[in-house]
């Protein structure tokens, strides 16, 4: 398949610029394998934007569905996947398997690109002496972040959807996202930008805070004291690792860490954008 999948499941018209509220729902759903789950939690949030990783495409584990084209028809949105990996032990080589990010937007969704960073881990890529299992994970792609655009408030609002490495050091998620901050900076600051997703590292303190001091990105998350968005991280601890970040002409109100929901080993990320 080619890096980028979209469609469109809208069944009555929405305006091509957005001046109200936008509830805006990131996730890391896990390969999607507790579907309906998912879809029951996204429904209720009454999302108009919903940033989604880690989800799966013609994959053994997740029943050979194609999970953003399921969600996108269920809750009737637009939708674009960016391809992050061929999984090689979930498909074969006549049938093969994709993992990415996926962004769903009751508005228009525009430009989507892959920006694939340049820093990645070599843990995934397969060797001769690695066997195909399915435990393994071994792939073909990188790390990288889904970049596309609604209209928003009068002007055009930037998306990054974003997933760090899992392997590694934060030495290497920093030097991703400093890639997605450089591209960040190439648009005008008062350019409003979202930029959500699974980082696998706390930017709340250690080595991103220097990083993201200048940046003009607010962070709603931080205030949250002891926030985990995880439940447990590979070395069996609860931690912080999924944030929602903004700049920009945007006001935000109401995040929220859904702790109750159990459909993904990540907790779901809510908040409101609006123009100011």
């Amino acid at each position: 398949m080619k890096e980028i999948e979209s469609g469109s499941f809208l069944t009555r018209p929405f305006p091509h610029v957005w001046s109200g509220t936008i509830r805006v729902v990131s996730w890391n759903v896990n390969r999607g394998l507790q579907l309906n789950g998912i879809i029951d939690f996204l429904a209720g949030s009454r999302a108009d934007l919903i940033l989604l990783q880690e989800t799966d495409i013609n994959a053994r584990r997740t029943g050979r569905r194609n999970i953003p084209r399921e969600i996108a028809q269920a809750l009737q949105m637009n939708y674009v996947f960016g391809r992050e990996f061929e999984e090689l032990a979930q498909g074969s080589r006549t049938n093969p398997a994709y993992h990415g990010q996926t962004t769903l937007s009751r508005l228009p969704l525009s430009n989507a690109c892959i920006l694939r960073f340049r820093a990645q881990s070599a843990f995934w890529r397969p060797r001769w002496y690695t066997p195909p299992l399915q435990c393994l994970q071994r792939r073909l792609g990188g790390r990288m972040a889904l970049v596309s655009e609604v209209a928003f408030g009068g002007r055009t609002l930037l998306l990054y959807n974003v997933h760090l490495e899992s392997r590694g050091t934060d030495e290497l998620r920093i030097r991703q996202l400093s890639e997605i901050l450089s591209d960040i900076r190439q648009h005008p600051p008062e350019m409003p930008v979202l930029l959500a997703g699974d980082f696998n590292f706390d930017l709340s303190h250690g080595l991103a805070v220097p990083l993201m001091a200048g940046t003009g990105m607010d962070n709603s998350f931080t205030s949250f004291a002891g926030l985990r968005t995880v439940l447990k991280n590979r070395h069996g601890m609860p931690s912080a690792i999924d944030w929602v970040l903004t700049r920009g002409t945007l006001a935000v109100r109401l995040p929220a860490i859904h702790k109750s929901i159990i459909a993904s080993d990540h907790f779901p990320l809510s908040l409101e954008i609006c123009p100011r």
